[in-house]
């Protein structure tokens, strides 16, 4: 009897087996916790369902099977326990290497390989010699996972789920014509019809927009290298990465004073100051140093895996003619906030110039959006990818706070909001991030000796 990979929950492909309870050869009743598995919103403890021995582990500990996949036999006898013991010495001989299938079990480095009889692909053996199935070793699971059968409340059927993944089409964005609103084949059909080759489905075309203001004098402006590239990658960071937003407003009365005593400090060897330090400078100082903090937001999202760094580089977004391009501090936590305001000035300048190298605006971990000198009071910034957060400045503006004794006082905020990537960043997470950054804001002093 095969033990499989259960499903706990519709939007869960796979699952991590953390712990088994039973051993091979180990007699199982009904009842009886056989393994522990994990997956991205929970975990729990796998009971067997039948009586009998435990024949054979295939998915060892700490290794992830996707739901279906068998993970384990179980025999209705010692002896039937014991019959597959040839078997599975036999396919533990030394035999030439496979290449595995793109689906199935995850972990390929430490399970034996997945034989899929004329699928398999022996390195060395002519192609066109047959190979045989091996049953005992089929994992019985789809060739892909397609999605989950529900989105959004609205049930999917399995064909127009795989016909879906294999066109790219987004299902969220089709209205279902089956019954209670399913979204049957015929739906994605149309909607493989209606996309243009290569393109994800979107929008108008611009034949339909052209239509729509046929009537409406306007000029044609065609789009440079720069705003296709700004289109693209916002439009795709809209797509696959799940915003969400949190904000505060800060008090930077200190930030102001302690900014405006050291402008007033800088050394002035040939008559201008070798620095002049911004509020903005300050922010980029707050946000490495909170990255760090709080190490665990000073991540991105690689695919398969998060990068954690051990420094906090941060993009700033410098408008430009036509755009917007956004250079990298490198190591922003371990600089000084004179040496950040001259980098950034040297950055924004060469940036207005079109004179930056690859490597000063691609890559960092987070990323500072400013709109407060345009008298903008808050707003939501669009990560750009890969990074994992941004952080939207708003303008200073003076606002009146409840004092202590019930009075009223004024002093000058801002507000920030703090755009987190959900794959990275859960919210607890980013809300420990948006305060430690709040934090240094508000005790400026902090960050001179942090």
């Amino acid at each position: 009897m095969d033990i499989l990979m259960p499903q706990l929950g519709e939007t869960v492909a796979e699952g991590k087996i953390t712990r088994w309870y039973k051993a091979t050869g180990d007699a199982v009743q009904p009842g009886d916790n056989l393994f522990e598995i994990e997956t991205d919103k929970t975990s729990m403890e796998v009971p067997a369902t039948s009586a009998g021995v435990l024949a054979e582990i295939r998915v060892a500990t700490g290794d992830v099977a996707p739901v279906g996949a068998v993970v384990a036999v179980l025999a209705a006898s010692a002896e039937a326990a014991e019959a597959h013991q040839p078997a599975a010495k036999q396919s533990a001989q030394p035999q030439a290497p496979l290449i595995p299938a793109q689906a199935g079990i995850q972990n390929q480095t430490s399970l034996d390989p997945r034989f899929r009889g004329d699928e398999r692909i022996v390195v060395g053996i002519p192609a066109a010699k047959p190979i045989p199935m091996d049953l005992f070793r089929e994992v019985r699971t789809p060739e892909r996972n397609y999605g989950p059968a529900r989105i959004g409340g609205i049930s999917v059927t399995p064909l127009a789920r795989r016909l879906a993944g294999e066109n790219g089409i987004d299902l969220s964005r089709i209205t279902g014509s089956g019954p209670h609103g399913r979204i049957v084949a015929r739906d994605v059909e149309g909607q493989i019809r209606r996309a243009p080759a290569g393109a994800p489905a979107a929008g108008p075309s611009a034949s339909d927009i052209l239509a729509l203001y046929r009537d409406v004098p306007f000029n044609e402006v065609p789009l440079d290298g720069m705003r296709k590239t700004i289109a693209a990658r916002l439009t795709q960071a809209k797509q696959i990465i799940p915003h969400f937003y949190l904000n505060a407003d800060v008090s930077i009365d200190a930030l102001l004073k302690l900014r405006a005593e050291a402008n007033a400090a800088a050394p002035r060897p040939d008559g201008a100051a070798d620095y002049r330090i911004s509020v903005n400078d300050f922010v980029i100082k707050a946000l490495a140093l909170a990255l760090i903090r709080v190490p665990a937001t000073n991540a991105v999202w690689a695919d398969d895996r998060i990068l954690r760094f051990n420094r906090a580089d941060i993009g700033v977004a410098v408008a430009i003619d036509g755009g917007l391009l956004t250079p990298v501090l490198r190591a922003a936590n371990e600089k000084s906030l004179s040496a950040i305001s001259n980098e950034m000035r040297s950055l924004a300048e060469r940036a207005r110039d079109k004179k930056l190298k690859p490597e000063e605006y691609q890559g960092g971990v987070s990323a500072i959006s400013n709109l407060g000198m345009y008298g903008v009071r808050d707003f939501a910034a669009i990560i750009n990818p890969p990074q994992s957060t941004i952080l939207a400045v708003g303008a200073s503006q003076r606002r009146p706070v409840e004092t202590e004794d019930g009075g009223v006082r004024f002093e000058s905020q801002m507000t920030i909001t703090l755009s987190c990537d959900h794959r990275v960043i859960d919210g607890a997470l980013g809300a420990q991030l948006l305060a430690a950054v709040k934090n240094y804001l508000e005790q400026p002093l902090t960050m001179l000796v942090a």
